[in-house]
């Protein structure tokens, strides 16, 4: 194995993969450099969700590499990557994926929780993002008493929390309604560049994938050079595209 260059916090080379037997992933290989915003574009299926999955340590390709800061996340253990995904990594889905026992700064501030900060700590932090996204409001309240806009701003409080290196975003704000979805944005992208986070976004939309630095289009688990996407979030369309080289 090389080690990949000091400027990229995530290097993969030929990735492969597939679910049961079906491809999602044809030798994908990308760098990710340090502080950058980096759009994985594509139409639904495209192996978007896939290559994040192995990029963050969610999924061990079947093959190629991942690394993260010089680390090779894919020889890693699965108690190492869980590890690493708790302390370096944000994750925010499509669905918020909040624990329902909880209440909104508690779901907020989990990822300083579990790494033993103490509740008044955690709390305070937790509270800055949730007003930062105007739903401090909710701080006491039950998931399963908000709207799904309200909730997406939790997941999204929660992934800033912990202070991550690198934030993987699928598909964030698919769900949302168009004012929900600006303001998640918003506050997403002026965070990652006040605090030189890393954000790996997946996106099958023209105006979310705008706002990154670069993008990487995908088509049938394999890079392409370019992609056609539409533009809304609540289509799909016809990608075009021509393999890259």
């Amino acid at each position: 194995m090389v080690a990949p260059p000091d400027n990229d916090v995530i290097w993969a080379r030929s990735l492969h993969h597939s679910h049961n037997g079906s491809p999602a992933l044809g030798g994908i290989s990308l760098e990710v450099r340090d502080g950058e915003i980096l759009a994985v574009t594509g139409p639904r299926g495209s192996g978007k969700t896939t290559l994040l999955h192995c990029l963050s340590g969610q999924l061990v390709p079947q093959q190629g590499e991942v690394w993260f800061n010089s680390v090779p996340v894919h020889t890693m253990g699965p108690r190492l990557r869980e590890r690493l995904r708790r302390d370096r990594f944000g994750w925010i889905a499509p669905d918020p994926q909040l624990v329902p026992e909880l209440n909104t700064w508690e779901n907020a501030a989990l990822p300083l929780l579990l790494r033993g900060t103490s509740h008044r700590v955690a709390k305070k932090v937790a509270m800055e993002w949730l007003e930062r996204l105007d739903i401090g409001m909710c701080a006491k309240k039950r998931p399963h008493t908000l709207l799904q806009g309200q909730r997406q701003r939790i997941a999204v409080a929660r992934a800033l929390t912990g202070s991550p290196t690198v934030i993987f975003a699928d598909e964030p704000t698919a769900t949302l309604q168009r004012t929900d979805r600006n303001h998640v944005l918003r506050t997403l992208m002026s965070a990652a560049r006040s605090h030189g986070i890393t954000v790996v976004l997946a996106t099958h939309d023209v105006e979310v994938a705008s706002l990154a630095d670069r993008t990487v289009p995908l088509l049938d688990g394999r890079r392409v050079t370019t992609v056609s996407l539409p533009a809304g979030s609540d289509t799909e369309g016809r990608a075009a595209c021509s393999l890259s080289v």
